[in-house]
C-alpha cells in the first residue's frame, strides 16, 4: 500500500518520527549558553586583569615619585621630582611586569598607563582570542603626612 507521498505505509510513520533529530532551537540555545558562559567567565577574567593593570600602574607611579630632587629639598625644603629619574624608575618597575605601559612626568606628578592582554577561555571559541584592558595610576611626592589630603 502506497501513501500519498509515494512511501509505503510502514515508512510513512518513520518519516513523521523526529527522534534523534536536533532542532534549530536546541542548537541556538546551546550557542547562547556558551556565549553567556563566555561573557561571565571571560568578563570576570577581564575585570581581574583591569584591577591588576590599575595596581601595576599605581605601583609604577609610586616608584617614579621616589625620584626626589634632594639638592632642592636640602637647600630650601622644596619637594620636587627629577623628571628623567622618575621616568626611569617607573619604567624599570613596568619592565618587571608582563604588561606594557607609558610613563609621563609633569611638574610633580608621575602618571602611568598600563595596557594588559587577557586571554579568553570561552570567547576564544567564537573567535575572540584576547581582551585588552588598561589601567592608570598617578603619584606625587609629599613632604610628610600630617593630615589626610582633601
Amino acid at each position: 500500500m502506497r501513501s500519498e507521498y509515494g512511501l509505503p505505509a510502514h515508512l510513512r510513520g518513520l518519516a513523521r518520527d523526529d527522534r534523534g533529530q536536533v532542532t534549530p532551537f536546541v542548537v541556538i540555545l546551546a550557542l547562547a549558553v556558551v556565549m553567556f558562559a563566555g561573557l561571565v567567565v571571560d568578563g570576570g577574567l577581564a575585570l581581574a586583569a583591569k584591577v591588576r593593570a590599575i595596581g601595576e600602574a599605581q605601583e609604577a607611579a609610586r616608584a617614579g615619585a621616589q625620584a626626589l630632587d634632594l639638592v632642592a629639598y636640602r637647600n630650601s625644603g622644596t619637594v620636587r621630582l627629577v623628571p628623567d629619574q622618575a621616568r626611569t624608575l617607573a619604567q624599570t618597575y613596568l619592565a618587571s611586569t608582563s604588561d606594557t605601559g607609558t610613563v609621563t612626568v609633569a611638574e610633580d606628578t608621575v602618571s602611568v598607563t598600563v595596557t594588559a592582554h587577557q586571554h579568553t577561555q570561552f570567547l576564544g571559541l567564537l573567535g575572540l582570542g584576547s581582551l585588552i584592558v588598561t589601567g592608570t595610576g598617578s603619584a606625587h611626592p609629599v613632604l610628610g603626612i600630617t593630615t589626610p589630603e582633601p
